[in-house]
């Protein structure tokens, strides 16, 4: 374990502190913040963004101390790469038996718990139907969090996530090898969020989320996956992906990728807006893209 700075005066966890978590704690006190991660490299980030850190891999049981006893957790570590079970967070649960209950839990779930829905337009209230293991490990996590939550009284606050982008969360490197893409008439309809309007979402919740619900994240305005690549390659000044058909994705596209074009669904963010009461920097894909070429 690598720990920097004080403890004491620490509000503030943010498991799995990477790419969110480092503009989430920017947008807190740094001091008042610590990090928890399993690479040193990682350790070495937070140190110079004034963090105090704390490492550890969840793929084992806690063994050290975390500063988790009446703080606000933002839990942001994703799970495993496979099964269907998230044993990190049944490790991470674990600890606060030990180390303290915190006031809230905030997680980062992802609409993929929605599973295929035919392209419909889906809510908070609409039935979870994972069809793939990464969705069904995020379910997972979700229901050990309901239990927890149940068993001590403690607050929770679910995100489900949709899609990521932002500086340096582009998909660049795929777009300069020239892989392909299926046709726009073939991609089904996405959802995605800029990382600075997720961060602000993350806050909002923290503060003003009810305690036990579920919001949707994103910005509202679906697309389809190959006009975001599209638009993401004229920005960069790069080719647009060649054009497959369905047929021909089965064997050119790998599995991760293929699954994404399995699903369809647009989601609605109406409840985040109104309860969280945010007002999204980029709420559309052209002014958070025009945004991270910018800076």
């Amino acid at each position: 374990m690598k720990t920097v700075g004080l403890m004491g005066n620490n509000k503030t966890l943010i498991a799995g502190c990477g790419y969110i978590g480092c503009r989430l704690a920017m947008g807190l006190a740094a001091r008042d913040v610590s990090g928890l991660v399993r690479s040193r490299e990682s350790c070495a980030k937070l140190v110079e963004l004034g963090i105090h850190v704390l490492q550890w891999d969840l793929v084992e049981p806690v063994s050290i101390p975390l500063p988790t006893r009446k703080v606000d957790i933002y839990y942001l570590l994703p799970p495993p790469k496979t099964g269907v079970v998230d044993s990190f967070m049944e490790n991470f649960l674990q600890s606060l038996e030990v180390n303290g209950q915190p006031r809230r839990i905030l997680y980062l779930s992802t609409t993929g718990v929605y599973g295929d829905c035919g392209g419909n337009w889906v809510d908070e209230d609409a039935p979870v139907y994972p069809r793939v293991d990464r969705a069904l490990r995020r379910l997972d996590a979700e229901q050990q969090l309901r239990r927890w939550a149940g068993q001590t009284g403690a607050e929770l606050v679910i995100l489900r996530v949709a899609g990521i982008y932002g500086p340096g969360k582009l998909p660049l490197q795929r777009l300069r090898a020239g892989k392909p893409m299926v046709e726009e008439q073939f991609a089904p309809w996405t959802n995605r969020i800029h990382a600075d309007d997720l961060v602000q979402v993350c806050l909002a919740a923290m503060e003003h989320g009810r305690s036990g619900e579920i919001y949707n994240v994103t910005d509202g305005q679906p697309g389809n996956m190959a006009d975001y690549f599209n638009q993401v390659a004229d920005f960069a000044g790069l080719p647009r992906p060649p054009v497959i058909d369905p047929d021909t994705a089965e064997s050119q596209l790998s599995a991760g990728l293929r699954s994404y074009l399995g699903e369809s669904r647009r989601i609605s963010n109406r409840k985040m807006l109104q309860e969280l009461g945010v007002k999204l920097r980029y709420p559309t894909l052209e002014e958070g893209l025009k945004a991270c070429f910018s800076s």
